[in-house]
């Protein structure tokens, strides 16, 4: 059987449009479904004894929240294949460890959590960050989650980032029937102490463009139906992915994990899209 496309589930508004985001992209790659709700209440509840003492009112039932979703999705469309599953772990913790056997993991942008002024929930931001699959980030306006745009834009970052993003977002493209909007951003050099602008051996912009074409060469090969545009433009990645994301489906980003290498592993780049996209973004890591 194919992996799963995981979707972490948490009862929030942002997590049912997460549901609907995932049973659609499922649907597209012929992948099941798998449901997961992370809670240390449930190991809690599992080793205590019964005090007598109510649950708090904010806690809804575990098997409520997977059952929930799990209609949900039936109702979206009842083809779809769905497991569900309650794991007594936090929810970061649960989601990066069931990424290592998914397609990918889908998270909805914000929580449950009381903090609501955040523009995004510390569970998706940590799964982004430590995940070893792709990860799909659901937000952004109507038009962009529910995918009427016909375009996926994807930020070309250096050869150490972006093989296996290019791979995710020509296979998205291709699914979806989608243009795919290539864009490699680059800055002016920087000037020398005296002023004077440093001598580059060829300019930036042509670099990029250079770096581009050859980065597309295999897998336009590979995926012949997907057509591309490409853009080179000046100015930092973050700022121009964020702007051009108003009129995409989904951004596509790679990232690196270094392993071995503890802690949050986003760059400045993913950090903004992840806050500020209009969109579904996508982080898809690179294994060094």
């Amino acid at each position: 059987m194919a992996p799963p496309l995981v979707v972490g589930v948490d009862g929030s508004d942002s997590c049912l449009l997460a549901v609907d985001w995932a049973v659609d992209e499922a649907v597209r790659h012929g992948v099941p479904l798998r449901f997961v709700h992370g809670s240390l209440w449930e190991r809690y509840e599992g080793a205590l004894p019964g005090t007598g003492i109510g649950r708090p009112s904010e806690r809804v039932p575990a098997k409520h929240i997977v059952a929930c979703a799990a209609e949900r999705a039936e109702r979206h469309n009842p083809d779809v294949k769905v497991t569900t599953e309650v794991v007594p772990e936090d929810a970061a913790t649960a989601l990066v460890r069931e990424g290592d056997a998914a397609f990918a993991v889908v998270t909805g942008s914000r929580g449950r959590g009381r903090l609501k002024g955040l523009l995004l929930g510390s569970v998706g931001l940590a799964v982004a960050a430590r995940a070893h699959c792709p990860v799909v980030v659901v937000r952004g306006d109507r038009a962009g989650l529910t995918g009427t745009h016909g375009r996926i834009l994807l930020g070309l970052g250096d050869a150490d980032t972006g093989s296996e993003a290019l791979r995710f977002a020509f296979r998205e493209a291709d699914v979806r029937g989608s243009i795919l909007d290539v864009v490699r951003a680059w800055r002016h050099p920087a000037f020398e102490a005296g002023g004077e602008r440093s001598r580059a051996e060829e300019p930036a912009d042509a670099s990029a463009a250079a770096l581009l074409d050859a980065a597309l060469r295999e897998p336009i090969a590979e995926y012949p139906r997907v057509r591309t545009h490409r853009s080179v433009l000046e100015g930092p990645a973050s700022k121009v992915l964020v702007n051009r994301s108003a009129a995409a489906d989904l951004v596509v980003i790679g990232t690196r994990r270094r392993t071995g290498h503890l802690g949050l592993q986003l760059g400045r780049v993913g950090h903004t899209l992840l806050h500020h996209a209009q969109c579904p973004v996508a982080i898809v890591p690179q294994q060094t």
